[in-house]
């Protein structure tokens, strides 16, 4: 979006910043570099453009962009978590090769951890420990051994939590934790609303080898209440094309991550 003879400079910058409110309800988030290049303008218009809108209260600004308004503490129902579900059906698929014929597993809660148990092959072999009711139903018949971990279950995610739930994190060692997360970045890692769903989503990554982080890439740079895991502690993140390369290749580079980037 050059500057066009007669155009207002004004009237160019209403139509870059809806562009950028446009691609944020969208995608969930936006790259000032993808933005600058998109409209023909130089990153500099972008950043600064990103400044006012967050002035005015309609996004936050983060490291190489911007994600939507919210409070650190907002968390949507688990039942109503619809958007990018192609992106989570995509992660969902790539991380099923992290999946082993045998051994143990822990599931923790989540709309793209749900998408990978539906999508587990028949293992015999295999033991599954969760704490998400709809992760169990999913799993019944597709693991030689279930377990759901006992606790009050929350509402919003349907997933059990303190002290029983706990206990049992205590006492186990998986090979291989899928887990989720609500937001995560470079400065605040894995992080979540809820106090006691971090206490949990901790434990696992505590109990398991091998941790591998299914997240899409509108999450990134975000940051919620309770940090729970530093992004050294997850082993792979598989995440969508959303993410932008330089990202990926600090996640790699700065925590040894390794990513997945599903196109």
């Amino acid at each position: 979006m050059t500057a066009a003879a007669g155009v207002p400079e004004n009237q160019l910058a209403a139509q870059r910043h809806q562009f950028i409110l446009d691609t944020l309800r969208t995608r969930g988030q936006v790259g000032a570099k993808a933005v600058a290049d998109s409209l023909g303008v130089t990153h500099e218009t972008i950043r600064k453009d990103l400044v006012l809108l967050q002035e005015r209260g309609l996004l936050r600004r983060v490291h190489g962009g911007a994600v939507p308004v919210e409070s650190l503490a907002y968390e949507p129902p688990v039942t109503s978590r619809t958007a990018r579900g192609e992106e989570k059906a995509r992660i969902a698929a790539a991380a099923r090769e992290f999946v082993p014929a045998t051994g143990v597993v822990l599931f923790d809660s989540g709309t793209t951890t749900t998408g990978l148990a539906e999508i587990m092959p028949i293992a015999p072999e295999l033991m599954a420990f969760t704490n998400s009711l709809p992760i169990a139903e999913t799993l019944l018949g597709r693991v030689g051994t279930l377990s759901i971990l006992g606790g009050r279950v929350r509402r919003e995610t349907q997933a059990s939590v303190d002290n029983w739930a706990l206990r049992a994190l205590e006492s186990l060692r998986a090979d291989v934790a899928f887990l989720g997360a609500n937001a995560f970045s470079l400065e605040h890692g894995l992080s979540t609303p809820d106090e006691a769903e971090a206490a949990i989503k901790g434990a696992m990554v505590r109990a398991a080898r091998m941790r591998v982080l299914l997240a899409d890439s509108s999450k990134f740079g975000r940051e919620a209440i309770y940090r729970y895991a530093e992004i050294a502690d997850v082993d792979v993140l598989v995440t969508d094309s959303g993410l932008d390369p330089s990202d990926a290749d600090r996640l790699t580079r700065e925590c040894g991550v390794e990513v997945v980037r599903v196109p």
